[in-house]
């Protein structure tokens, strides 16, 4: 990475504060629901993320401990960085099928809430580009990096740092006001600005995310354990899925929200006002067996701009077939199993021979 250019930017040609203010405004005419600036220092969640990491909860994401102190500190990812900028959008599609009537559906696909429109980094990306664009207008030249889920940066401490609400026993990011279904982006400035106060946590004595989870993943308040959680099985994991964990995996083809959609703070959670967000190709309510006789050139239609093209189609039919194992028997669901039985990948085929035993 590239490290910001230390460019002197004239600051003093508007007070910092009303930077900030000015910020705020702009980044609701984008769509934002929330900006605020947050203070580096991110030495006690160092020794949290250093712990969690020591404990092999990461699982196969050997990216999260390649980076070194680098993720922790702001300023050793990108030399010059003295503000962060973090930034919440909302994505909560008002128009998707019911989720919990979706999850209690065993013939039917459940795909996290955050993917079954545009993919997000883009989205994300391109607003956060004009935020900066916007500030050089206003001071002169600053050096900045912006940054969407995409680089080593602990996201969620930073915007409890900038006052966006704080981390949840999940480990989900909740503000009071809007619940938890929103993404997080962060701008990396050289320009100094005051800090907002951090968000305090109001989790109280609720615990009902914990049970809630499928697989156990969390496995103690604010402790989660990426190996057991649906969404790194059926997303980061590149291999078998568990056979431990395949039955608890239920529908569930592309991430999980349970431990979200439980928690009593979502019902406040707002609806989404970017369009690019809304469902595509009807993946709030999609059969599974529609979706797993899908050939790969349609996996690479109906996903092109989305999220769930990373897992890529092999990994597609892994979890679809996986849900198809826990889904109820019918003569369609038999018949799309069998068509697949000798399919070319040895990941495919066990996970469809998996599948099928559940059937016999």
């Amino acid at each position: 990475m590239n490290a910001l250019a230390s460019m002197n930017a004239p600051a003093s040609a508007c007070d910092p504060a009303a930077i900030v203010g000015q910020l705020k405004i702009w980044a609701k005419e984008l769509g934002f629901s929330a900006l605020g600036v947050a203070a580096i220092d991110l030495a006690a969640d160092e020794a949290f993320f250093l712990e969690w990491l020591q404990a092999g909860f990461n699982g196969e994401m050997g990216y999260m401990s390649r980076h070194g102190h680098r993720r922790t500190r702001p300023a050793e990812l990108i030399p010059g960085t003295v503000s962060c900028v973090s930034v919440r959008m909302d994505y909560w599609p008002a128009e998707a099928a019911d989720a919990q009537a979706t999850l209690a559906d065993g013939e039917l696909a459940y795909v996290s809430r955050y993917a079954l429109g545009r993919d997000y980094h883009k989205v994300l990306r391109s607003k956060l580009k004009i935020l900066c664009d916007r500030v050089q207008a206003l001071v002169g030249p600053i050096g900045h990096r912006v940054f969407t889920d995409s680089a080593p940066v602990l996201e969620k401490a930073l915007a409890r740092n900038a006052g966006l609400g704080w981390i949840g026993k999940h480990t989900n990011l909740i503000d009071r006001d809007s619940g938890s279904f929103f993404f997080l982006g962060e701008i990396y400035l050289d320009l100094a600005l005051p800090a907002a106060a951090p968000s305090t946590a109001h989790c109280g004595t609720c615990v009902a995310c914990l049970p809630a989870c499928p697989t156990g993943a969390i496995v103690a308040p604010y402790r989660l354990d990426a190996r057991r959680c649906i969404s790194y099985l059926t997303i980061e994991l590149q291999g078998a899925i568990p056979l431990e964990f395949r039955r608890a995996i239920g529908n569930r083809i592309y991430g999980c929200d349970d431990c979200q959609l439980v928690c009593p703070w979502n019902k406040f959670a707002k609806p989404t006002a970017e369009k690019d967000f809304a469902v595509r190709h009807g993946l709030d309510h999609a059969q599974l067996t529609a979706l797993f006789g899908w050939s790969e050139a349609q996996f690479l239609e109906k996903t092109a701009g989305s999220p769930i093209r990373r897992i890529g189609y092999e990994r597609w039919l892994r979890n679809v077939a996986v849900a198809l194992g826990n889904a109820p028997t019918t003569p369609e669901l038999l018949s799309a199993l069998a068509a697949r039985a000798d399919h070319p990948s040895p990941l495919v085929r066990e996970h469809v021979h998996w599948a099928r035993a559940q059937h016999a």
